[in-house]
C-alpha cells in the first residue's frame, strides 16, 4: 500500500505517483551560479570555487549524492515512507500465521519485526524534525490531492508493529511488557487511523481538485486503516479484562471492520471504472492497484479472527453467528481476491514490459500481498483445507520475493539521496 514523493497532477490529468526529478535533469551548483559578464577571470574562479566547494563531504563516499546538503533528506519527508514500515512488519507477521511452519521462521520473523519496530522510531523522529524544520512543505502534504492518501500508512505502520510486539515481541520483552506496547501501538494507531478515514475523504469533497481520471489505488489508503485496526484488536481481545471492557473492543472492531469495509467497497468501485474508462493510465500509478488486496485480505484476516474470540464476550446465538462468519464472508471474497491478483499481475507485467519506474509506490507490492497471506492463512486454519494452507506458502514466498526486491532499491534510492528529492512538475 503505500509510494515515493508523490505528485499530482493539474485537473484533466492522470495522477502521477512517483515521478521525480533524475540527477541529469537538476541543475548543477555551477549551473545554478550566475556569473555576470563584468566579472574578472579571478572573479569567475573564486565563484566556481565557491560552488564546488558547496559538496558536502559525504558526496565523496557517495552517499547522498544527489541531494545538495545532508540535511536534505528531511527537506520533503512525507508520510508515504510509512509504507516501508507497513511491508517489512507484514512480512514477520506473516510468517507467524502460516498454517505451515518451518525451523527458524520465527527466529527470522523476530529478526524482520526488530528491524521494522527500529525503522519506526527513527522514522517517526526523522518526520518530527521535517515538520519542525519545514513546516510549510509539511503542511503542504494535506492539500496535495495524492499525498494526503498516504496519511494513511503512519496509523497502520503503528498497528503492524504492534501486531509483531505481540505475536513476536514477548520472546524478548515478556507477556507483560510486550502486550502493554501493544495496547499502546494500537490505540495510538486506531485513533490516527480513524483520524485519516474521516478527514482525508473530508478533504477531497471540500478542497482537492480532482479530475474525472484522479482515482488510483491510494485513495484507499486513508480508509484501510479500521480494517488493519479490527484485525490487530482481535489479538489484544484475550488480554482484556471480562465484561463491559472486553465486550466494548469486539463490537468496536466489528464496527470498525464494518466502517473500512464499505468505504474500500466504494472506492474499489471507482478504481474499477477509472481503469474501464480512462484505462491504466501512468506507470508509476501500476503499484497501487496492488493495494486494493490490502483491504481484501485484510478483511478475511479480521472477520475470522474476530469470530475466533467473539465467543469471549458475546453469548449464544451471536458468538456462532459471528464464528460463521469467517467462512460466509471470507471464502466469497477471496474469489473476488483471486480476481484481482489475477488483473494486478497481467497489468503489472504489461507495464513492466514497457517502463515501470522505480518508486516508494513499490511498497504496494508488499503490505497488501502480507494481508493476503494472513487472509489465506486463517481461511486454510478455520477449514482444514491443504489447497488453501499451500496456497498461504506460495503468497508469502511471493511476499519474500517482492520484499527484498523493494527494500534492495529503496536502500540504493535512499543512499544516492534520489528518494528524498521533491517532486518533478506535473506534465502538461
Amino acid at each position: 500500500m503505500a509510494a515515493g514523493t508523490f505528485d499530482s497532477t493539474t485537473p484533466g490529468n492522470s495522477t502521477t505517483v512517483g515521478d521525480r526529478t533524475t540527477p541529469d535533469d537538476r541543475t548543477t551548483p555551477d549551473d545554478r551560479t550566475t556569473v555576470d559578464d563584468s566579472t574578472t577571470p579571478d572573479d569567475r574562479t573564486t565563484t566556481d570555487n565557491a560552488a564546488v566547494a558547496q559538496r558536502h563531504s559525504l558526496h565523496r563516499i557517495g552517499l547522498f549524492r544527489d541531494l545538495d546538503r545532508p540535511r536534505d533528506v528531511l527537506a520533503h519527508l512525507g508520510p508515504n515512507w510509512y509504507a516501508s514500515i507497513m511491508g517489512t512488519g507484514i512480512v514477520a507477521n506473516a510468517a507467524v500465521t502460516l498454517p505451515v511452519q518451518v525451523p527458524g521462521l520465527r527466529v527470522g520473523a523476530t529478526v524482520v519485526w526488530l528491524a521494522a519496530s527500529v525503522m519506526l522510531v527513527a522514522l517517526t523522529a526523522a518526520w518530527a524534525a521535517h515538520w519542525t524544520r519545514h513546516r510549510a512543505v509539511a503542511r503542504s502534504h494535506a492539500s496535495n490531492p495524492v499525498m494526503a492518501q498516504f496519511y494513511g500508512a503512519p496509523p497502520m505502520a503503528l498497528l503492524t508493529v504492534g501486531a509483531g510486539t505481540l505475536l513476536l515481541g514477548q520472546d524478548l520483552l515478556g507477556e507483560v511488557a510486550a502486550v502493554n506496547t501493544a495496547a499502546v501501538l494500537w490505540t495510538l494507531g486506531t485513533v490516527a487511523g480513524l483520524a485519516s478515514a474521516a478527514a482525508i475523504p473530508y478533504l477531497m469533497f471540500t478542497r482537492h481538485e480532482l479530475a474525472p481520471d484522479s482515482t488510483f489505488g491510494g485513495w484507499l489508503m486513508p480508509v484501510v486503516p479500521p480494517m488493519v485496526s479490527a484485525a490487530t484488536g482481535a489479538l489484544l481481545v484475550p488480554y482484556v479484562a471480562a465484561g463491559q471492557a472486553r465486550l466494548a473492543l469486539v463490537v468496536a472492531c466489528y464496527a470498525m471492520f464494518g466502517l473500512s469495509l464499505l468505504a474500500s467497497v466504494i472506492v474499489t468501485t471507482l478504481i474499477w471504472y477509472r481503469l474501464a474508462m480512462h484505462k491504466i493510465g501512468p506507470a508509476a500509478n501500476v503499484p497501487t492497484l496492488w493495494i486494493v488486496l490490502g483491504w481484501l485480505g485484510q478483511s478475511i484476516t479480521a472477520v475470522n479472527l474476530l469470530g475466533g474470540v467473539a465467543h469471549m464476550a458475546l453469548p449464544a446465538p451471536y458468538a456462532t453467528a459471528f464464528e460463521a462468519l469467517g467462512l460466509v464472508y471470507g471464502v466469497p471474497v477471496f474469489g473476488f481476491t483471486l480476481l484481482w491478483i489475477a488483473l494486478a499481475v497481467a497489468v503489472t507485467v504489461r507495464t513492466a514490459w514497457d517502463h515501470l519506474p522505480f518508486a516508494l509506490t513499490w511498497w504496494s507490492f508488499t503490505f497488501p500481498v502480507g494481508t493476503v497471506v494472513t487472509g489465506t492463512s486463517a481461511l486454510a486454519l478455520r477449514t482444514g483445507l491443504d489447497v488453501l494452507a499451500w496456497l498461504a506458502v506460495a503468497f508469502y514466498v511471493g511476499l519474500i520475493a517482492a520484499w527484498v526486491t523493494v527494500a534492495v532499491r529503496t536502500v540504493r534510492g535512499g543512499v544516492r539521496g534520489h528518494l528524498f528529492l521533491p517532486p518533478a512538475p506535473a506534465p502538461t
